[in-house]
Formats: structure tokens, C-alpha cells, sequence
């Protein structure tokens, strides 16, 4: 039996644990010459209870979103990943991951910091990662930050 990863999703939202998460992504996807997914979610559950309307793809926080994933996709391909895809897309970041797009991509892999940027959202809605591993249909590396002085690299 052999433990080959063709499809990586990769969880992504600026914070330094998906900064390790990209990282660590990017050496599996090379050593298994596997296809890289980034995916950044805007959690539009907390949008609509600040404006009252949900956002739609012209609005400003998808332009950010789509910034932050072309410079991870910029680095995995000077990194030496062949394959790189950027995903934008809006939803809780809990389903839309695990169970919408790591289907959609048929990922094989899903890579994903530890915790994300907000931490009171994950004491008011738990853990991203935590629901990603118990309702993933696939493989879960989730990566923690273990150096708090290499984190100072992140993606900016």
C-alpha cells in the first residue's frame, strides 16, 4: 500500500498557523507531486450580523481574499509546486472546507492551522480545525505553531 496525496486542500486565512499550514503543504505536495488547493473562506456569518446583507464576489473582502491566496500561490510556485489552485469562496469556513470543497477538489489531504485568526469566534463557535478533522472525508494534518519567532515570515 502506498501513501501518495494527488490532491491537497490547504485551509489559508493569514494567520501565522496557516502560515505553517502552507508551508507544510507545500513539501508534501512536491515529495508526492501532488496538486495544491488553496482555499481561503469569508465566513459570512459574521459579515451579515455586522451589515445586515450578505457580501457578494465584487465586494471588498473577496478582492482581499483573492490578494492573500495569489501571494500564496506566487510563493508555491517558486517553491516548486506545479500545480496551484486558489479558491475564494464564501460560507462557514467549518462545512465549506470539509465538506463542500474537499469533495469538489477531491482532496485526499486537508491542511490547516490549528487555530485561526479570531479566538472569539472560536470560543463563541469552536474550532474550525477541530470540526474539519471530525467531518473530513479525507486524511487532516493540522499544523500548530510551534516557533512563535519564525511566524514573523507570514504572507503579508
Amino acid at each position: 500500500m502506498t501513501f501518495v496525496y494527488k490532491q491537497i486542500l490547504v485551509a489559508v486565512d493569514g494567520s501565522g498557523e496557516a502560515e505553517w499550514a502552507f508551508e507544510k503543504s507545500i513539501e508534501i505536495a512536491k515529495r508526492n507531486n501532488a496538486a495544491l488547493n488553496l482555499i481561503h473562506v469569508i465566513d459570512v456569518r459574521s459579515y451579515t450580523t455586522m451589515t445586515k446583507r450578505t457580501p457578494d464576489i465584487d465586494d471588498e473582502v473577496f478582492d482581499q481574499g483573492k490578494e492573500l491566496l495569489d501571494r500564496y500561490k506566487k510563493k508555491a510556485e517558486a517553491a516548486g509546486v506545479t500545480e496551484v489552485n486558489a479558491i475564494v469562496a464564501p460560507g462557514s469556513p467549518k462545512t465549506t472546507i470539509s465538506r463542500e470543497y474537499a469533495k469538489r477538489v477531491k482532496a485526499d489531504l486537508i491542511v490547516c492551522g490549528a487555530h485561526g485568526l479570531n479566538a472569539v469566534e472560536h470560543f463563541l463557535m469552536g474550532s474550525v480545525s477541530e470540526h474539519i478533522v471530525r467531518s473530513s472525508p479525507c486524511d487532516v494534518l493540522v499544523v500548530r505553531k510551534n516557533e512563535p519567532e519564525q511566524a514573523e515570515n507570514q504572507i503579508e
